[in-house]
């Protein structure tokens, strides 16, 4: 790698002065609003969900400061990445504060959730869902596919796909959903169309963590949660076709899990 000048250098750090500020004014936006918050509070839920919404511009901020790297001075800046990562953990914990954080959870369970969440509607929901979804697959890009931080993202991605799936009332999803005339139609298609594919991701992103890295048990039991989760959206959605090659599917490997622990493949 060539030498960087110092001119360079100060060009760069004149360059993401301003995301410096704009970081450094959000953060402390994001205390001032943890100080005031109490539990009951009626605003609480949608201060999480702003707060949530800081921390992915936040990210955004960071990760503008790598590409800003990249270009000015042709170097990642590793910094930068792993701080929009830290970030992007922060957005995702304010959501399992709201939803909670369990994988293969029936829906039933999560109306307490819901019953705290009804005037913020699916169209804000499914937004934000988007934009933290969009917020990981950059930065992952950003990382590249030969990081460190590569079987790390099976956790971080997992962990979305989670309160993606928690942050839908999926009993008013499924009338909406199957019902045209409904002014959420649309968006609740799409939303549980994403929650189908991050729920089958997650599942085979765990498998391949597990196969090609860790051998561990958790790491199995993780990828089956997201099988058994799956099942659950295509049980409520009517699909019992489809729920039963998913039932299938995590017996195998459960049966896997099983004979790799009792053979002394797995950790």
């Amino acid at each position: 790698m060539a030498k960087i000048s110092e001119e360079t250098r100060l060009h760069f750090n004149s360059a993401i002065t301003p995301y410096k500020e704009k970081i450094n004014a959000t953060l402390e936006k994001e205390k001032t609003m943890l100080n005031s918050m109490h539990e009951g509070d009626i605003d609480y839920e949608n201060k999480k969900l702003l707060l949530c919404e800081d921390m992915i511009y936040v990210s955004s901020l960071y990760i503008a400061q790598n590409s800003l790297s990249v270009k000015v001075m042709e170097v990642k800046n590793n910094d930068a990445l792993n701080d929009a990562r830290k970030v992007l953990y922060k957005a995702i914990i304010y959501l399992e504060e709201l939803v909670s954080n369990i994988i293969d959870v029936p829906y039933a369970d999560l109306s307490k959730y819901h019953d705290k969440l009804l005037n913020v509607p699916i169209t804000r929901r499914y937004g934000i869902i988007k934009k933290l979804g969009l917020a990981i697959n950059i930065l992952k890009d950003a990382f590249g596919d030969n990081s460190k931080w590569k079987w790390s993202f099976v956790e971080l991605e997992g962990r979305f796909t989670t309160v993606a799936k928690n942050l839908i009332d999926m009993k008013t999803a499924c009338k909406d959903y199957f019902d045209p005339r409904s002014t959420n139609y649309e968006t609740t298609v799409l939303y549980i169309r994403m929650i189908t594919k991050l729920l089958n991701d997650s599942a085979n992103a765990y498998r391949d963590k597990y196969e090609l890295s860790t051998r561990r048990i958790d790491d199995m039991r993780n990828a089956i949660k997201y099988l058994l989760a799956s099942r659950k959206l295509y049980i409520a959605l009517g699909n019992s076709e489809q729920a039963e090659e998913v039932k299938k599917k995590a017996l195998v490997w459960k049966d896997k899990m099983d004979s790799d622990a009792k053979n002394g493949l797995s950790n």
